[in-house]
């Protein structure tokens, strides 16, 4: 299992190294996800981006929180305060230089 999970890490890495723009797709669909009530997922997703980007030792630098409490917030059953998931994402926003407007759409 331990070879997938590292297997799985090294995949999202080479694909944003090969494709900056997926770190903002994945970062995209982390948004969605929260938006459209499926937090656990969007938890997974965003861990995923920040083990693939900027590393959980700069965004405990980035955030003034602790590297394992980040770690915790960001797993499917982690309870991130809504600070602290904010706090996150716009640290991983500005770290791939893109801002956000939301506009709602008919559903």
């Amino acid at each position: 299992m331990a070879n997938f999970t590292r297997d799985y890490k090294e995949i999202i890495q080479n694909r944003i190294n090969q494709d900056p723009d997926f770190a903002q797709h994945l970062l995209d669909e982390a948004i969605s996800l929260i938006l459209n009530d499926e937090p656990e997922t969007a938890r997974l997703v965003l861990r995923d981006l920040v083990n693939a980007t900027i590393g959980f030792e700069k965004l405990s630098e980035k955030t003034q929180k602790n590297s394992k409490s980040l770690h915790r917030m960001l797993t499917a059953n982690g309870n991130p305060s809504m600070n602290n998931l904010t706090h996150i994402i716009n640290v991983v926003k500005q770290s791939l230089n893109v801002n956000y407007e939301i506009h709602a759409v008919p559903a």
